[in-house]
């Protein structure tokens, strides 16, 4: 759980004057701090590399200050491309890790030398037909099914997720790929979102270097680096203990030791896709308090809603919730937290210990720096609130304002909805 709020009351109560609730904030400095302790972590490897999920906060002024500290990107859409190349991110720093793409996408990624990571043994003629021949650098992603154990609500069990090739398409799949020239391979999985334990990601690796040797022995193929995806959690609650990275790395190297360096693999690109456990801790989603209501619960209504913050409606997902200027506060009241959304999901806290909160109070909910303002919406003619970034001089800078009415309409034929009979 992340209480690491950067801001006095009185510091963000003057920036709510500055730039009205709801917003988000990110703390720059934290976020270059942690990214430096996560390659750190995995200096012990002979290549490492971070390709930030960027579809966990996909805004161009995050991803500069990723690059800066040597990060690549994973992406999934065309539009998460352009904004890599955008902030700086190029060539092989960049992961394309899609599924059910479009030929364009694909042609995209190949023109700017990005890694494509194919989901699926037949993408491999469809990826042919697209780009006219194979790229020299191909990677697939594994699903291995029942062989990993886990899964939770957000992505699933591995052998009911609709994602990666079976161990059986793979061997087909390097086989055939080194057959028609491919010069270089990869080898990816995902296979967990939003996990606590360290062990798992020691478990994933010994799976991946067991199928890298084997891949090796079956179709001559030296996968050249391996992918081990994302996954890593946070401490949304209180009591929750932080993933362990340095735990992690010394269990992998020890995998990588005992399998890889006797295959003559050494030296193996190592790398993560992660995205929560590096921003997420260190954004915010301010709103206020506007309105109270009291039936059969006691309710504090906000100015923002599920359109800003989907996670505790669409998984049941904690934030930790706090008032600010009362965090010493005893939190004798009980609070249905929510939003003006036409859904009774749309709550950002249920049944939640809190101060006494009155109108006008600025409610701070944590852990909001991933999957949080990139999975807004628009539904009921919702606007998506702004993002301001905390600068390690502590000047405020807005990269994305809100969105507004006119954004909203942009898209509709106005004019022509007049006329329309």
């Amino acid at each position: 759980m992340s209480t690491n709020f950067p801001l006095s009351h009185d510091e963000l109560t003057a920036l709510a004057q500055k730039y009205p609730t709801p917003f988000y904030l990110y703390d720059e400095q934290a976020m270059r701090e942690n990214m430096r302790y996560f390659k750190r972590a995995f200096s012990i490897f002979p290549a490492f590399r971070e390709y930030y999920a960027v579809k966990a906060c996909p805004n161009p002024y995050i991803l500069k200050v990723l690059a800066d500290e040597g990060c690549g990107a994973d992406c999934s859409s065309l539009p998460e491309l352009m904004l890599s190349k955008l902030s700086g991110i190029k060539g092989e720093m960049v992961m394309f890790t899609s599924n059910e793409t479009p030929a364009e996408e694909y042609q995209y990624a190949a023109a700017e030398g990005n890694i494509i990571n194919l989901d699926d043994v037949t993408h491999i003629d469809f990826l042919k037909k697209a780009l006219g021949k194979l790229p020299e650098t191909i990677c697939f992603r594994y699903n291995p099914g029942p062989l990993k154990k886990g899964g939770n609500a957000i992505i699933g069990k591995p052998e009911e997720a609709k994602y990666g090739c079976t161990h059986d398409q793979l061997i087909e799949a390097y086989a055939r790929c080194k057959a028609e020239g491919v010069k270089h391979f990869g080898l990816h999985t995902m296979v967990a979102s939003n996990e606590l334990n360290s062990d798992f990601f020691v478990d994933t690796a010994r799976i991946l270097f067991d199928l890298v040797v084997e891949i090796q022995q079956k179709c001559g193929v030296n996968i050249e680096f391996v992918d081990l995806g994302g996954g890593v959690g946070i401490p949304y609650r209180e009591g929750q203990q932080k993933v362990d990275l340095d735990y992690v790395a010394r269990g992998i190297r020890a995998l990588y030791d005992e399998k890889i360096v006797p295959a003559g693999l050494d030296p193996l690109l190592i790398s993560f896709e992660c995205g929560r456990p590096i921003t997420g801790p260190y954004g915010w989603l301010v709103t206020r308090a506007i309105h109270e209501k009291h039936i059969y619960r006691e309710y504090i209504g906000t100015d923002s809603c599920m359109a800003d913050l989907m996670r505790p409606g669409m998984y049941g997902a904690y934030h930790e919730v706090t008032v600010s200027g009362k965090e010493n506060a005893p939190r004798d009241h009980v609070y249905d937290v929510v939003g003006s959304l036409c859904e009774n999901c749309d709550k950002f806290a249920v049944q939640r210990p809190l101060p006494k909160i009155d109108i006008g109070d600025l409610l701070i909910i944590h852990d909001a720096g991933a999957h949080g303002r990139s999975m807004g919406f628009n539904y009921n003619g919702k606007l998506r609130a702004g993002e301001l970034l905390l600068r390690p001089d502590k000047s405020v800078v807005q990269i994305r304002r809100r969105e507004t009415i006119d954004d909203l309409f942009a898209t509709l034929d106005l004019d022509g909805v007049r006329e329309f009979q």
